[in-house]
């Protein structure tokens, strides 16, 4: 009932949708299903011919089924799939997608509380700012959470956790936050690719933090540049070098890139919320945005802790089939980021049938538990009716489970959100945004 409770509200955080309305989609006819619009098909085409818009262009595939084992026995039971299947898939994707990241908690890991204001944002919230230590040295990897709780609030309370781009400080103009000592990507004001005073709550605009809180949730957000800075430098910076195992001075071709070091940062997250008696560890949700989204859903295929997945925007890599093609692709994505991935992930650039997974697959990881996948009207490089399908395809394993996964089989009208299932989607009016 609780996790019921949660993903309800969800709804009122990233769609402006009201909860007492009844205006949601569970199929519809072919006329309701949303469309790209064609002139905005046309318009992306003429900006960048050798990617594909048009749907009408997406070649015949066939997606891998789910509930195949990779001996072609077919998945009986629950006990199956658990046992068995979703272990040899989890496999497949750290081989041939992320990589492998550390596994559970590193021994010498340390928190330290180094804020504490029960009387933040005018007293609505409790602040908390935590210092975490990867391996417990002082000049070590690590990161710095910042966690917002309401004040008036049995505790524990049930939280969202989300990575951020530009610097805890960047969420909200609270004074208080602490400026990161990392490496920041280039944007306004920013120089020498360090934080400022100028960036400060720059990006508050996609984290309602009030509203979340007079809803009875609580928010912890982390810089992702914290975990591993996003350039490629040989994996030489981050928590990469502290963790690598390395052959002959190499890493090995399915050790984890930069996505594999978020996730794994984002379970460390979820080791401090374990030690935190104001924080309900078993109601705390994943999200991401874009890049990040792909980060949160690979996370919460991961690590079964997560009571609640949310990917927005996430596309190639996150959501989005692959072998559709349409927007990003492997290969581009492999080019343009080449530190997000495993070095098994480029073996298929321009070879997606040939990969042994599709991302539905992923999805399918995270159940029995909630998913929640969000597209944009305006944002086709990220491939909305993909993100849609991978959920679709998700479906049989949640159903192997006893659960009602999509409960839609053709593609939801605009700002219409499919809900009726444990698996839950929508396509938005907007662009590349959260």
């Amino acid at each position: 009932m609780h996790k019921r409770k949660i993903f309800i509200t969800i709804f009122i955080i990233f769609c402006a949708v009201s909860l007492v309305s009844e205006n949601f989609c569970f199929g519809g006819t072919d006329d309701d299903s949303w469309k790209a619009s064609p002139e905005l098909v046309a318009k992306l085409t003429r900006r960048r011919s050798e990617t594909n818009y048009d749907e009408q262009k997406v070649p015949e595939y066939t997606l891998p089924d789910p509930l195949i084992m990779s001996d072609g026995s077919r998945v009986k039971n629950a006990q199956d799939w658990t046992s068995k299947r979703r272990p040899e898939v989890l496999e497949l994707f750290k081989t041939h997608v992320y990589g492998r990241a550390p596994i559970g908690r590193p021994k010498d890991m340390s928190f330290k509380v180094f804020d504490s204001d029960k009387q933040a944002l005018g007293g609505l919230a409790i602040r908390k700012q935590v210092a975490v230590s990867f391996t417990g040295e002082q000049d070590g990897p690590g990161m710095d959470i910042l966690i917002y709780l309401p004040n008036d609030r049995k505790k524990p309370i049930p939280t969202f956790v989300i990575l951020n781009f530009g610097g805890n400080h960047t969420i909200n103009a609270d004074p208080a936050i602490k400026l990161p000592d990392s490496w920041v990507r280039p944007g306004t004001g920013i120089v020498d690719n360090k934080a400022n005073e100028q960036s400060r709550g720059k990006a508050s605009s996609r984290f309602p933090v009030e509203e979340i809180l007079k809803r009875g949730y609580g928010l912890a957000t982390i810089y992702y540049g914290d975990i591993d800075p996003d350039f490629h430098d040989g994996f030489k910076n981050g928590v990469h070098p502290a963790f690598d195992k390395l052959s002959e001075e190499k890493r090995p071709p399915d050790a984890w890139g930069s996505i594999g070091a978020w996730a794994w940062g984002l379970s460390r997250a979820m080791d401090c919320f374990e030690t935190d008696a104001d924080i309900d560890n078993k109601r705390v949700i994943v999200l991401g945005h874009s890049r990040l989204g792909k980060t949160a859903l690979w996370a919460g295929a991961r690590d079964e802790r997560f009571a609640i997945v949310i990917s927005n925007n996430s596309g190639c890599g996150g959501a989005a089939l692959s072998r559709r093609r349409l927007g990003e692709t492997v290969k581009r994505i492999n080019t343009s980021f080449p530190h997000w991935f495993c070095e098994n992930f480029k073996k298929y650039n321009d070879k997606e049938d040939e990969l042994p997974l599709d991302q539905h697959m992923l999805i399918a990881l995270i159940a029995p538990r909630p998913v929640y996948v969000t597209s944009a009207d305006e944002d086709l490089w990220a491939d909305p009716k993909g993100e849609f399908l991978s959920c679709k395809n998700a479906d049989p394993v949640y159903k192997l489970l006893d659960r009602k996964g999509l409960g839609a089989d053709r593609m939801p009208g605009l700002d219409k959100p499919v809900k009726s299932g444990t698996i839950g989607y929508h396509v938005r009016t907007g662009r590349h945004n959260l």
